[in-house]
């Protein structure tokens, strides 16, 4: 008996520690230390965009580098960020890269709750915190639509397309009435359930590389629709 409670002890310690260690570094601000350290300074009439955003956006660079290959674009997305992880991270891997334009994909993660319960208006609040801090520091706001999703396979049965919609509602008023860019992928890519099909995302969640080019020209019109504002 005695043993048997030293084992479950010896376990929640071992599952305690992993807890703190992970606590340590919430946002994940160690990800790209090195990366944005290697970054150059800003060169004369560079238009440089910073894509910040969660699996989705990094999914974008390691199925279509062709597309960041030769331009002034770096992806900062982090897979499973929700918006706090993001904002608090914003500074270090969005501001001071120098960017004149950000342009943020969020959300999702947030209604599937990955970093526990969040309401709408939490989400807002953080998309609206980063959009703040990249407009005080001179840098161009493109607020993306959160992609649709019928269904999450890592958490099945939340039903999001509603809450999906009803958020990118608010994003839209939010951008219109501040002056920001709204990029709206989601009408170019939802099909009739308000969810992703299965060509434009697999897993109905991250795009695959067709989804992608349905992606692409419609953030490059809204870079072009930033810089020269």
């Amino acid at each position: 008996m005695k043993r048997a409670n030293n084992l479950i002890l010896t376990c929640m310690l071992s599952l305690l520690g992993l807890t703190m260690i992970n606590a340590q570094d919430w946002a994940d601000l160690k990800r790209f230390k090195e990366a944005n350290a290697e970054v150059p300074a800003v060169s004369i009439n560079e238009d440089r965009v910073v894509f910040m955003g969660n699996s989705i956006t990094i999914g974008w660079l390691n199925n279509r580098p062709e597309f960041f290959e030769g331009k002034p674009y770096i992806n900062r997305g982090i897979s499973g960020q929700t918006t706090p992880q993001m904002l608090i991270r914003f500074r270090q891997d969005v501001i001071n890269l120098n960017p004149k334009v950000v342009t943020i994909l969020a959300g999702t993660n947030d209604i599937a709750g990955n970093t526990g319960p969040s309401t709408l208006e939490m989400i807002m609040d953080n998309i609206k915190g980063m959009a703040e801090l990249a407009h005080a520091n001179g840098i161009k706001v493109i607020l993306s639509s959160t992609l649709p999703a019928y269904d999450y396979p890592w958490k099945p049965g939340l039903e999001p397309s509603g809450k999906i919609i009803a958020l990118n509602k608010m994003i839209k008023e939010y951008a219109d009435a501040n002056g920001h860019i709204y990029l709206d992928y989601f009408s170019a890519m939802v099909d009739e359930r308000n969810g992703l099909p299965k060509k434009y995302a697999e897993d109905e969640v991250h795009p695959t590389v067709e989804g992608y080019k349905v992606m692409e020209p419609l953030v490059e019109a809204a870079i072009t629709d930033a810089l020269n504002k």
